[in-house]
């Protein structure tokens, strides 16, 4: 355990933030505290999990291009981004009771230089909230070279704000020189735990959609990992175990922007995506030219994944599953241990908790866990993501009957 007063932060670091527990041990000590956790959570399975894969040190710190944070305006100081942070000089427990500091972020060092230029600009740029509810922001999203500045009202903001040049340069050109390409407004009445609604969105200023570096198309709302490089090694790792090509089918289920389908397809294999969100499924079409993107919950569109895989032996089928923290839909583990019976399986888990769920149910029904790899994608925080490879009873089963 340390202590709280023998802490070396970072420069730009908010003692009161707590949003990184894992910043005050060391690249080591963090990795053996993650790899802890991933073994509690997998008691099962703890002779599969092997070391957690991270980035170096020197790379801890500067990689977050994506964050949502609050907006406050302060007669004094101005516009702040941020979060509630945690109360200081008290018990670990008591640490986490309201009311709890507000905790600005602006020269966060955990953000990417451009991240902090786009809010720097802001906080200088935008008008004030005087008298207050003027000016009704509540948060402001950053998405790499896109941000959505989220409006608790119904009634939109106008646009003279962000070409007024009052105070010698536009809100717009200072974006601009941030390396903002597209800023959107949105107007979300009740906009809280739920970032976003679906209606209510516009562009204000520059374009609908972005580029990463890998050169994927992405929008505002758009998830991808943070970290391309590890990203990127999750993926090989995938790609060597399930050994996609000419004669697979891969079903890629929650999908995303289409990242992992662009890899299955240039191996040759025949690939069908899964997304709920609209916008990544846009994209992915676009950056998986030729590819079958379906939009819907997984669970709504298992009809079409069997008919998809169902023109394959059973051991040529191949799925991938990136979920959200809830895991599969229990629709989607059920189908993927009954009637789908892939050859193989990678599925990358953000919560060990619920990939331990699934696991159990997808033994069950034959399948066997080969590997389990904890990946470190999100530096200084409790946060571990975890590769599960499985062999499918699809390497013996039978083909799917109607």
């Amino acid at each position: 355990m340390y202590r709280e007063d023998h802490v070396t932060l970072p420069p730009g670091c908010a003692a009161a933030c707590g949003a990184c527990p894992e910043g005050p041990y060391s690249l080591s000590e963090s990795l053996a505290r993650k790899r802890a956790r991933t073994e509690r959570a997998l008691t099962a399975w703890k002779g599969c999990i092997e070391d957690v894969l991270s980035v170096s040190a020197d790379n801890r710190l500067g990689y977050r291009d994506r964050t949502a944070l609050s907006a406050r305006w302060d007669g004094r100081e101005g516009w702040l981004f941020g979060m509630e942070g945690v109360r200081q000089g008290v018990p670990y427990p008591l640490r986490f009771q309201r009311p709890r500091p507000f905790v600005s972020l602006l020269e966060c060092p955990v953000h990417t230089p451009r991240v902090r230029e786009i809010l720097k600009a802001l906080a200088s740029g935008l008008p004030p909230d005087e008298p207050a509810g003027t000016f009704p922001l509540a948060f402001a999203a950053v998405s790499g070279a896109q941000c959505t500045l989220v409006f608790k009202t119904k009634k939109d903001p106008g646009d003279g704000w962000l070409f007024s040049a009052a105070g010698g340069v536009s809100l717009a050109s200072l974006l601009e020189r941030a390396g903002l390409e597209g800023l959107w407004v949105h107007l979300h009445p009740a906009a809280g735990v739920r970032l976003f609604a679906k209606g209510g969105w516009r562009l204000a200023w520059g374009i609908s959609r972005s580029r990463d570096s890998r050169g994927l198309l992405y929008g505002p709302g758009s998830f991808s990992q943070l970290l391309t490089e590890l990203h990127e090694r999750s993926l090989a790792e995938a790609r060597e175990f399930l050994r996609p090509g000419t004669g697979n089918a891969v079903l890629d289920l929650y999908c995303g922007t289409g990242a992992s389908m662009a890899l299955w397809q240039a191996s040759g294999a025949a690939v069908l995506g899964v997304e709920a969100g609209g916008e990544a499924v846009e994209c992915a079409r676009i950056n998986v030219p030729g590819a079958e993107v379906l939009r819907g919950a997984c669970a709504d569109r298992l009809p079409q994944a069997e008919a998809f895989l169902g023109r394959f032996r059973p051991e040529e089928r191949l799925v991938y599953a990136n979920p959200p923290r809830t895991g599969l839909e229990p629709p989607v583990a059920e189908v993927l241990a009954g009637r789908l019976r892939p050859g193989g399986l990678a599925y990358l888990s953000c919560s060990p908790g619920t990939l331990s769920r699934d696991l159990s149910l997808l033994e069950e029904a034959g399948f066997g866990v080969r590997r389990l790899l904890p990946f470190d994608f999100f530096p200084r925080t409790a946060a571990v993501e975890v590769l599960a490879l499985l062999d499918g009873p699809g390497r013996t089963g039978e083909p799917i009957s109607g």
